[in-house]
This record gives C-alpha cells, sequence and structure tokens, in this order.
C-alpha cells in the first residue's frame, strides 16, 4: 500500500474538502484525490517546519520576553534573502525534474539534480560568510538598539551556518516532489523539524543559550536533513523511510551547459521575486520598529502566525508544479490547464477553513506566544488581519504553480514587487508618518497579499504560460535509455 494513502487526519481533512467540491462540480474527484495524495504530505512538512519557526518566537519569548522576539525579527529578513536564494534555484529544479520525469528522460534528470545542488552552493556560501562576518552591522542597518540588536545579532551570526545546508534540502525536496513523491521529503524534512523543536528546548531551556540556542538548533537540524537527502539520492533509498523514485550517480558528467542555462533562465526570476519579497522585510522590520519593540513584537508574532496558516500552500502550489509539468511534459496543455484551475479552487477552500479558526481565536494564540499585557492587545488584532489576508496567499500560490511549472516565473516576480513596493511599504510608512497610525501596518499585510494573487492569477487565465512551457519541454517525448 501507498504510503500516501494510509489513514491521517491531514489527508482525511483535504480530501473531504476536495469530494465535496467535486460533488458540486467545482473540481473533478480523481485530480481532488490526486492533488491531495501529491499536497498533504508536503502541507505536514511546512506545518512541521513553520511550527518549528514559531516555536522560536514562541520559547524565546517565554525565556526571554518581546525585546528577544524583536531581535529574531531583525534577524529574520535575513535568513528570509537567504532562503529566497534557494528556493528561487529549487524552483527552477522543479520544472525541470517534474518535465523530464513525466517524459521519461532519466540521463537529463540525473543532470539536473547535480546542477541545482551545484549552483545553490555557489550561491549559498558566500552570503553565509557575509552574515557571519556582519552579523552585527546588518541588524543595526534596520534600527535595532539594545537588547534587540544584541539577540538579532548573536541569532544571525550562528544561523548563518545553516544557509548552505538549507538550500541543498530545497533542492533535495522539490527535485522529489516534481518526481510525484512528496511523502518522502515529508518525512525527512518533517523529521527534522520535529528534531529542530526538541533541539531548541534543549539548547535554550536546558543549556541556558537563549536566541543562540534557537539558531544552533536551526543549523544542526539543517545538517541532519541534508545528510539523509544524500544518502537516499545516493543509495536509492533510506531504511526508515523509504525508497527514492529517482536516484543521482556519484560520478560525473556533473554539469550540462544546456540544463544549466535552463535552471538559470528559469530560477533567475524566482530568486528575484522571492528576494523582492524577502528584501521588501527590510524596509517593512525598519518601519515597523518606529512603533516600538512591542509593535515589532506583535507584527511578528502575527507573521509567524500567518505562516502557519499558509502552510496549505506549500502541498498545494508544489502539487500544482507537479501535476501541471507531468502533463505539459507530454504534450497535454488542456489537462495541464484543468488540474491548474482547480487546484486554485481546492485550495482557496483549504485556506478559508484556517482563516476562520485563527481569527475567531485570535487571543488565545497570542497568548502562546507571549503574556506581556503590554503586547497581547497589540497582537490580538495583528493575528485577525494576518488571517484574513492569507486566504490571498492561497490564490497566489496555487497560481503560481501552474506558471513554474510551464517556466512562465517573471509574472510571479512582477506580483511580487508590486505587492510590497508599490503597496505594502507606502501604506506601512503611510502609518508610521501620518495619523492612520498602526492602521497603515493593517493594510500593508492585506495588501502584500492581495495585489500579487490578482496579478498572478490574471496571468494564469490568459493560458500564455501554456505558449512558455513549449521552449523548456524535453527533446524525447517518450522517455530514453
Amino acid at each position: 500500500m501507498s504510503w500516501s494513502r494510509l489513514p491521517n487526519p491531514i489527508r482525511a481533512s483535504i480530501l473531504w474538502v476536495g469530494y465535496a467540491l467535486a460533488s458540486v462540480g467545482l473540481i473533478d474527484r480523481h485530480r481532488a484525490q490526486r492533488t491531495t495524495d501529491l499536497a498533504w504530505p508536503r502541507i505536514v512538512t511546512g506545518i512541521a517546519r513553520m511550527s518549528k519557526t514559531a516555536a522560536d518566537v514562541a520559547m524565546v519569548g517565554i525565556a526571554i520576553g518581546s525585546s528577544a522576539i524583536a531581535g529574531l525579527a531583525f534577524a529574520g529578513p535575513y535568513w528570509g534573502m537567504a532562503f529566497a536564494l534557494g528556493g528561487g534555484i529549487a524552483g527552477g529544479t522543479i520544472s525541470l525534474v517534474s518535465q523530464r520525469y513525466g517524459a521519461k528522460a532519466w540521463h537529463e534528470l540525473d543532470l539536473a539534480i547535480k546542477s541545482s545542488a551545484i549552483v545553490v552552493v555557489i550561491i549559498t556560501v558566500p552570503v553565509a560568510l557575509f552574515f557571519f562576518l556582519f552579523a552585527e552591522q546588518l541588524i543595526s542597518l534596520l534600527g535595532a538598539e539594545g537588547d534587540a540588536l544584541r539577540y538579532g545579532s548573536d541569532y544571525l551570526r550562528v544561523i548563518a551556518l545553516g544557509v548552505p545546508f538549507a538550500g541543498l534540502n530545497l533542492i533535495g525536496s522539490r527535485a522529489l516532489v516534481g518526481a510525484d513523491d512528496a511523502w518522502t521529503p515529508m518525512i525527512i524534512r518533517s523529521g527534522g523539524a520535529v528534531a529542530n523543536i526538541g533541539l531548541n528546548a534543549i539548547f535554550i531551556f536546558g543549556l541556558g543559550l537563549g536566541v543562540v540556542g534557537a539558531a544552533l538548533g536551526t543549523v544542526v537540524s539543517n545538517v541532519l536533513v541534508m545528510a539523509v537527502f544524500t544518502l537516499g539520492f545516493l543509495s536509492g533509498g533510506v531504511r526508515g523511510v523509504g525508497s527514492f523514485p529517482v536516484t543521482v550517480r556519484a560520478g560525473g558528467p556533473y554539469l550540462e551547459r544546456g540544463l544549466v542555462r535552463d535552471l538559470v533562465e528559469i530560477s533567475t526570476p524566482l530568486v528575484l521575486g522571492d528576494s523582492a519579497r524577502f528584501g521588501a522585510q527590510f524596509p517593512l522590520i525598519f518601519i515597523v520598529a518606529t512603533f516600538g519593540d512591542t509593535v515589532l513584537a506583535a507584527y511578528e508574532i502575527a507573521k509567524r502566525v500567518r505562516g502557519l496558516l499558509n502552510t496549505p500552500g506549500w502541498g498545494f502550489s508544489l502539487a500544482s508544479s507537479s501535476l501541471v509539468g507531468q502533463q505539459l511534459g507530454v504534450g497535454d496543455e488542456d489537462t495541464a490547464g484543468e488540474y491548474g484551475r482547480e487546484i486554485i479552487i481546492f485550495a482557496m477552500t483549504v485556506y478559508a477553513f484556517g482563516a476562520i479558526f485563527a481569527f475567531v481565536f485570535a487571543e488565545q494564540i497570542s497568548r502562546m506566544f507571549v503574556d506581556d499585557p503590554a503586547t497581547l492587545p497589540i497582537a490580538e488584532p495583528f493575528v485577525q488581519i494576518a488571517a484574513l489576508s492569507v486566504v490571498f496567499w492561497g490564490i497566489d500560490g496555487a497560481a503560481t504553480g501552474p506558471l513554474r511549472a510551464s517556466g512562465d516565473t517573471r509574472w510571479p516576480f512582477y506580483a511580487g514587487l508590486l505587492g510590497l513596493y508599490a503597496f505594502a511599504i507606502p501604506l506601512a510608512y503611510l502609518g508610521s508618518a501620518t495619523a492612520l497610525g498602526i492602521y497603515g501596518l493593517y493594510l500593508a499585510l492585506v495588501a502584500e497579499t492581495v495585489v500579487p494573487a490578482g496579478v498572478v492569477y490574471y496571468r494564469f487565465a490568459t493560458d500564455k504560460w501554456k505558449e512558455v512551457s513549449r521552449r523548456y519541454r524535453p527533446e524525447v517525448a517518450l522517455g530514453d535509455d
């Protein structure tokens, strides 16, 4: 029996939503099941990993207080920028792998994974070194002072060591999802996230390392996850996890010029788009910090909650990329379009349930992060606004999936720029500079998701991405030996 068909509450809940939508004719029942089977393991991975990031905030908040949360908020954009580099390359990886897996082009698939790994190492190692050497200067650029500056610098200096490992883990995960296997990366990365939380507890509370302990737990867990991925790709599987659908030969060749060119061409807009999205956090954090550490801590709590609510997008976006990419790989553009449209509807519905829950229980959720009476009344409305805005992230992520699979990755980049730089940042600034006040921050949270969702969905609806995909499909349509 397939592991993905074993009973579990998350899969059952998502599949129930899919079948409900199918019963009223909004999506196809078979495609709902296939989407669920591929999406739910990635959603579990997202829940585990975002729970880990939320646990970082909650643990240091409990152990130290709001100033430590503010310190993590100042360091967050830098980690996000490093993650954008790895994630962008990995987005190109899933495009290349899914099409070659669908066409059974095994030799090109092996080279696509190797090339992706080499490129991500070349990019992330200098970034990690830069963060390590200039941590305090980088944190101070955002306006951090006093305890928040010290906590943020300590956290960034240590977590920088994990940047290359995190990038390689993204490559491994996306390669397996592109090969129609979301279960294996779920087990590996979720296991790493659980280990991370456990290590955090030991380092923060057991050893009293505070924010350094939170960063150290992240680094160690990423190293462990990378080791498991490496073993699986080289040997064909990992005991206790299962076999890998694709393997990588230890010997050469390691790079192929055409594949590297395609990878860079597809990934560059994704890297730029993710960098634009994470880069916008620098001025946003700087602006929010002008309201004081208490508001910054509340803002950070809301962002972590929204990250948890966004975890369905981890599954639906990648399922869409993989399923649409496989159909494009064999030239079936009509079915690819149907998968894309139905997954958008599916994702929106699942997101709505999570948003409603978080909005209703915003006060209780806020108390899980901080018990400071000065911070709680501010955190609650931030969490409610974040809950409302996250539904549009569901549309954005699901609509980006087909574009990523086809190689049409420029529009998500443009959408991110528009939402953040033309709307979110100006609205936040108006809040700090006018009587709009904290309402400007609320509006910024909403604009950050609404604008990109509209732009990306428009591009999906035009079907132009199908034409773009013809430039990147494998030359071998029926497989090779």
